[in-house]
């Protein structure tokens, strides 16, 4: 992808780099930040690192940058090695969390800034900024300092200050974490447009599930320094490779069901074909947890055959849909999303059939698995 962009009487033309992290390992002292993470991420791409605290996310991204050193492993931007190519001859762009803009330096002066470092002219530091201020939403906003304007327009002239020297690659470090609900939305739409429209390779980074599924062209789920998945965000949520991935993305239920022959499951008085993702396929007879999202559950009225019986303790409305919170009579415990229409009848306190829509299902067998012939009735 090809973007040409002018400035002044200038024209940038950049064609968005590929990235290959290969086999990448960190260490601080006794903790193993990154242990072998390997990553290709296409030219144009965005990619979002998602994981909790600690998975070593932000250590992948500094080491990008070159504000860390991998002790093994290498990284590759456009096939050429830059394993130790100090951060400032990386041609890198990058916004933080927490804006990092100078102060005593108007909304302008610090999107010029970079280009300064450059000895761009002043006249073309001034051309670019106004672009670029323009093209992030704040016309008119280049002589704001910054405890002038909100932490949204804050985080637009960082990003502009980002973009102004035509970076090869654009690093986001969790840049929307610090604003409110509705800045966050809009800014998230915001930068996704001007990725796409810049054909800028991107690696973002966050710990929100939605930010990652709605903005990344594919989302890479880490756990403890390591690569779970890394997918588009509908084959992640719909066909996750590794329990984590599924409970870590979106809601996922756990029920009991006892592994039958011909790779299927019985859960809630079915037989659900398995999935096995990146695991081995638990042999006939043992007990597993069985991972259904919440949309993959049917509840019908009544204490019917051919399903679990279940009480709805809670229903809570969220618009077009509900979640019901059951209880089944072993004592599983279950969320079931209907739509809104549907769900009127199951107040809490009704009895109910819980049961499973027919799709692939991913299991995981508990510590402790017993035979099948111990429970099956």
């Amino acid at each position: 992808m090809t973007t040409t962009i002018s400035a002044g009487d200038s024209t940038d033309t950049r064609a968005g780099v590929g990235l290959r992290l290969g086999g990448l390992r960190r260490a601080f002292g006794s903790t193993t930040a990154l242990d072998g993470l390997d990553l290709d991420i296409a030219p144009g791409e965005l990619v979002a690192l998602l994981g909790p605290s600690g998975c070593g996310k932000t250590t992948a991204l500094r080491i990008i940058a070159g504000f860390e050193t991998a002790d093994t492993g290498e990284l590759l931007m456009g096939g050429e090695d830059v394993t130790g190519l100090p951060a400032n001859k990386r041609d890198i762009g990058m916004v933080f969390q927490s804006y990092s803009l100078f102060p005593n330096m108007t909304a302008a002066e610090n999107v010029a800034y970079g280009l300064r470092v450059r000895k761009a002219s002043k006249a073309e530091r001034a051309a670019r900024a106004a672009e670029l201020l323009e093209l992030v939403g704040l016309p008119g906003r280049d002589k704001h300092y910054p405890h002038q304007l909100s932490g949204g327009q804050q985080q637009r002239v960082a990003l502009a200050r980002a973009l102004a020297v035509s970076p090869r690659v654009l690093l986001l470090d969790e840049p929307l974490s610090a604003l409110d609900a509705k800045v966050r939305l809009q800014l998230r739409e915001e930068i996704r447009r001007l990725q796409l429209e810049l054909g800028i390779t991107t690696v973002f980074v966050t710990h929100d599930q939605e930010e990652a599924l709605s903005m990344a062209d594919r989302v890479a789920v880490m756990k403890d320094g390591r690569l779970e998945q890394c997918a588009p965000p509908n084959e992640l949520y719909e066909r996750p490779a590794t329990p984590f991935v599924a409970e870590f993305v979106g809601t996922m239920n756990r029920l009991p069901g006892v592994v039958r022959e011909g790779g299927t499951v019985e859960v809630l008085g079915r037989r659900l074909p398995v999935t096995t993702g990146q695991g081995a396929h638990p042999e006939a007879g043992r007990t597993v947890d069985v991972l259904l999202r919440p949309e993959g559950l049917q509840v019908h009225t009544g204490e019917q055959d051919g399903g679990e019986h279940a009480t709805v303790r809670v229903a809570t409305f969220l618009g077009s849909t509900t979640r019901l919170h059951l209880t089944t009579d072993s004592g599983a415990e279950a969320k079931a999303d209907l739509p809104s229409w549907e769900a009127g009848s199951l107040t809490p306190g009704t009895r109910c059939t819980l049961t499973a829509h027919d799709n692939p299902v991913l299991v995981e067998e508990r510590d402790n698995p017993v035979l099948a012939e111990k429970t099956a009735s």
